[in-house]
C-alpha cells in the first residue's frame, strides 16, 4: 500500500512539529546537564590530610579524586604555600601516595605508597627532589612520626603471630592434590569488615633511619600498639596508648599511655579506668596531653582532653566545661596550650584552650572529606609558629584546603570549581522544631531542588544517618545533591542521640535505638516540612544508611505515609546480628542491657523484624554481599519476611563490596541511581494516580 502524499503545506507542518519535538527534547537534556549527573562524581576531587610544614610556610595535602578506568579512588600529595600562591603536584599520577608527614627542618617529607608493589615508607628531599626507599616491610605501614632531631621515623605495623598447627596431619603424598587446610580460630575478633577474615597479628611500633637502614621493632607481647605517635623532645623515647591488660580482647573503651625508650624500656603512665588515648608530648617534654573517657559501658560517651605532667602525675581535664567531645589536639609552639578538633551542632570546629583553662573557637566548617553523605568531617594541623591549616569545606563543595595565618583566615585552594562552577546545586537551609514526644529540640537541614519554586509541589525523601551516635550537617553530599537535581525536597535530622549536642542528648537512645523516640523525632521534621507549604504529603520517601537503615526498616513498621523506603545496610534482627557481626563485643556491653540469651525480649523489641506484620510500605535492601558488619543476612530476613507478606520488595546486593559500599565511585553511582529508580517507580504511582 502506497502512503498518501502530503503536500507542501503539510510537509513542513509534520516536519516543524518533529523539529520542535526534537528540539524540546534536546533543551530537556541540555537542562538536564546544569544539574548533578551521576557521572560527575569522576570529576569532583576534595583534599584531606592537611600537614602544615614546621615552618608555617607550605601545607602538604592528599588531593582525592576518582578515576573513570579503574573505578577507584586515586590519592595524590599536593603542595601549596600557606598564602596560597604556588599550587604544585609532589606526587601525582596512578598509584596512590598518602600520609605526608614533614621532617622538623621542613626540608623532607616522608609517605607511603605502594607505587613500586606493597606499601611502603619513601622520603622526599624537597629541594633536590629526590626520594629514597626507606623500607622494605611485608605489611602496611601507618601513623608516621619524625623524630625531633630529623634522625628517625616511628611507625606502627602490623605482625603476624606464628601459631603452631592446632591438628597435626599426615604428609600428604607427593604431587598429590588435597583439599586446602583448616583454618583454626580463637581469637576474640577474628574477621572485620572491609578486610575479611584476619590472620592472628599484633600492632607494633618499629623506628628506621630516615635515610634508610635497619628497621627495628620496639614492643612486644601479644598487644596492640596504637598511633598517633609522639616523640620525646630529646628523640630518646615515644609516647603511645595501649592496652596491655591480661583481658584485653573483651575491653572496649580501655587504654592507658605508655613511653617506650630506643632500648625497648618501657614505662606505663597512666593506669585509670577507661581509655587514655592520641598523646602528644608538649614542645618542652614536661607535659603530655591526651583524649580520654570513661567506660560506663554506655553507648555515647564525652571524649574529653587532659593534660598530665610528662611522668603521669598530675592529671586534669582542660575541657569539663565544654559539652562536647573533643577528637584531636595539638600543642602550640609555646607549649601555652592547645588547639583541638570538636563537633558542633553538626559542624566540625577548631577550639584552642590554655593551660589555664579558658577556651576560644579557632575556625569553624571543617567538612566535605565525605563525599556520598553530609556527615560531619575533617582535620587540621598546626606550625610551630601557629599557622593552622584544615579542610574547609561548604554546603556546595567538598574540602579544600584553608589556612589560618596572622589572625586571617584564607582559602587556598579552589579544586571544584571546574567540575561544579557551572552547576546548578540544591540549597541547603536549616530548620530547627520540636519533636511530638517530649518537646526536645531537634536540628536538621533540607535541600531544595536547584529552580525550587515555593509555590509548587515537592515530593520529600526523608534521609536517616547512621550510628546512630554520628552527626549530618549543612556540607556538600553527592547522595543528597543527585536526589534534588531529580526534584526531590530532602530532609534530614540529627535525632535524639546524635553526636555534637552534648551529653545528655546523646544518652536519650542508650538501650532503645531503634525505638518510638527517634521515630517521633524524624515524623516530626517530616511534619515540620509538610508545614512549609511545598511538600507533597502523598509523596513521601524514606532511606538510611547503617543505622539509617536499622530506623528505616523500623519505621515502616510504625508507620504507612511512605510511598516507598530503601534500607540500605540494616539491622533486621539484632539477636543474630550481634552474634554474626564483626564488633558483637562492644555493641553487647554498649548498646544493650545484657546478652541475648539474657535480654531477649530487649533485643527483639529493639529489631525491625518485630514489626514486619505491620510493613505495607515497598521497601527496597542493599547490603554488600561481604558486609561483615550488617551481614548480608539481616537484609535477606526482611526481604524474605516481606515476600512471605506479599509486600513490594527488592534485594539489591553489592558484589564484592563491604559495608563501606561507597568505596568505589561507581558504587556510589550504583547506590544512588538504584535508590532513585525504586523512589521513581513508586512516585510515578502517586502522578498517574493525581491524574486519574
Amino acid at each position: 500500500m502506497r502512503g498518501r502524499r502530503l503536500g507542501l503545506g503539510a510537509f513542513w507542518a509534520v516536519f516543524s512539529a518533529a523539529f520542535s519535538t526534537a528540539g524540546a527534547f534536546a533543551a530537556e537534556e541540555a537542562g538536564k546537564e546544569r544539574f548533578l549527573q551521576p557521572a560527575d562524581i569522576f570529576d569532583i576531587e576534595y583534599a584531606s590530610d592537611v600537614q602544615i610544614s614546621p615552618n608555617g610556610e607550605t601545607v602538604a595535602y592528599v588531593r582525592r579524586s576518582n578515576d573513570i578506568m579503574t573505578d577507584r579512588a586515586r590519592s595524590n600529595i599536593w603542595l601549596v604555600d600557606a598564602d596560597g600562591d604556588d599550587h604544585r603536584p609532589l606526587l601525582s599520577g596512578r598509584a596512590d601516595y598518602s600520609f605526608p608527614r614533614w621532617s622538623p627542618d621542613s626540608g623532607r617529607i616522608a609517605y607511603i605508597s605502594s607505587v613500586e608493589g606493597s606499601p611502603q615508607l619513601y622520603v622526599k628531599w624537597l629541594s633536590s627532589g629526590d626520594t629514597a626507599l626507606i623500607t622494605n616491610l611485608t605489611e602496611a605501614p601507618s601513623d608516621l612520626a619524625w623524630s625531633p632531631d630529623g634522625r628517625m621515623i616511628a611507625f606502627v605495623m602490623d605482625v603476624k603471630t606464628d601459631n603452631e598447627p592446632f591438628a597435626k596431619l599426615p604428609a600428604k603424598p607427593e604431587g598429590a592434590e588435597w583439599a586446602e587446610p583448616f583454618n583454626y580460630i580463637e581469637e576474640m575478633v577474628y574477621r572485620f569488615d572491609g578486610q575479611g577474615y584476619l590472620d592472628p597479628a599484633h600492632e607494633h611500633i618499629f623506628v628506621v633511619p630516615a635515610d634508610g637502614g635497619a628497621t627495628r621493632r620496639l614492643t612486644s607481647g601479644d598487644y596492640n600498639h596504637d598511633g598517633p605517635l609522639s616523640w620525646t623532645p630529646d628523640s630518646k623515647s615515644i609516647v603511645f596508648a595501649a592496652n596491655r591488660n591480661e583481658n584485653w580482647e573483651r575491653e572496649t573503651v580501655e587504654d592507658d599511655i605508655f613511653k617506650i625508650d630506643l632500648d625497648g624500656t618501657l614505662t606505663q603512665l597512666t593506669s585509670k579506668g577507661g581509655a587514655e588515648s592520641a598523646p602528644i608530648v608538649s614542645p618542652s617534654g614536661g607535659r603530655i596531653a591526651y583524649i580520654g573517657a570513661e567506660n560506663k559501658g554506655l553507648a555515647f560517651r564525652t571524649w574529653r582532653l587532659y593534660v598530665m605532667n610528662a611522668n603521669g602525675g598530675g592529671v586534669r581535664s582542660l575541657t569539663d566545661g565544654l559539652d562536647r567531645s573533643v577528637r584531636r589536639a595539638v600543642w602550640d609552639g609555646a607549649g601555652r596550650g592547645l588547639y583541638f578538633l570538636y563537633d558542633d551542632r553538626g559542624v566540625r570546629k577548631i577550639g584552642y584552650v590554655g593551660l589555664n583553662g579558658q577556651r576560644r573557637t579557632i575556625a569553624e566548617g571543617l567538612g566535605g572529606t565525605s563525599l556520598g553523605r553530609p556527615y560531619v568531617s575533617g582535620d587540621f594541623s598546626v606550625s610551630r609558629n601557629n599557622v593552622v591549616a584544615f579542610t574547609k569545606g561548604a554546603a556546595d563543595r567538598p574540602a579544600d584546603v584553608a589556612a589560618i595565618k596572622g589572625g586571617r583566615e584564607r582559602q587556598l585552594t579552589a579544586l571544584n570549581e571546574d567540575a561544579l562552577g557551572d552547576k546548578e546545586l540544591g540549597e541547603v537551609h536549616e530548620i530547627v522544631y520540636r519533636s511530638s514526644l517530649d518537646d526536645v529540640e531537634i536540628h536538621g537541614w533540607y535541600v531544595t531542588p536547584p529552580d525550587f519554586d515555593s509555590s509548587k509541589k515537592y515530593p520529600l525523601i526523608l534521609e536517616i544517618h547512621g550510628g546512630p551516635h554520628a552527626a549530618y550537617g549543612p556540607h556538600f553530599s553527592l547522595e543528597v545533591q543527585r536526589f534534588a537535581a531529580e526534584g526531590y525536597v530532602v530532609f534530614y535530622d540529627n535525632h535524639r542521640g546524635s553526636s555534637s549536642y552534648g551529653e545528655a542528648f546523646g544518652l536519650l537512645l542508650q538501650h532503645k535505638y531503634p525505638s518510638r523516640d527517634d521515630f517521633a523525632d524524624h515524623m516530626s521534621g517530616v511534619d515540620a516540612m509538610i508545614a512549609k507549604g511545598f511538600i507533597d504529603e502523598d509523596a513521601l520517601f524514606v532511606t538510611g544508611g547503617s543505622a539509617g537503615g536499622v530506623a528505616t526498616a523500623y519505621l515502616v513498621g510504625l508507620t504507612d505515609r511512605f510511598r516507598a523506603a530503601v534500607a540500605a545496610k540494616p539491622i533486621i534482627n539484632w539477636t543474630s546480628k550481634v552474634l554474626t557481626g564483626d564488633i558483637y563485643v562492644y555493641q553487647i556491653e554498649h548498646q544493650f542491657p545484657g546478652t541475648p540469651w539474657e535480654e531477649y525480649q530487649h533485643y527483639w523489641e529493639r529489631s525491625p523484624l518485630s514489626l514486619v506484620g505491620n510493613v505495607t510500605t515497598p521497601t527496597m535492601l542493599l547490603t554488600g554481599e561481604e558486609d561483615f558488619r550488617t551481614p548480608i543476612a539481616e537484609s535477606e530476613q526482611f526481604y524474605q519476611a516481606l515476600k512471605l507478606r506479599g509486600i513490594d520488595t527488592a534485594l539489591v546486593r553489592v558484589p564484592g563490596s563491604s559495608h563501606g559500599i561507597a568505596g568505589r565511585p561507581s558504587r556510589l553511582i550504583g547506590k544512588i541511581e538504584h535508590i532513585l529508580a525504586w523512589f521513581e517507580r513508586y512516585k510515578a504511582g502517586a502522578d498517574d494516580s493525581e491524574q486519574e
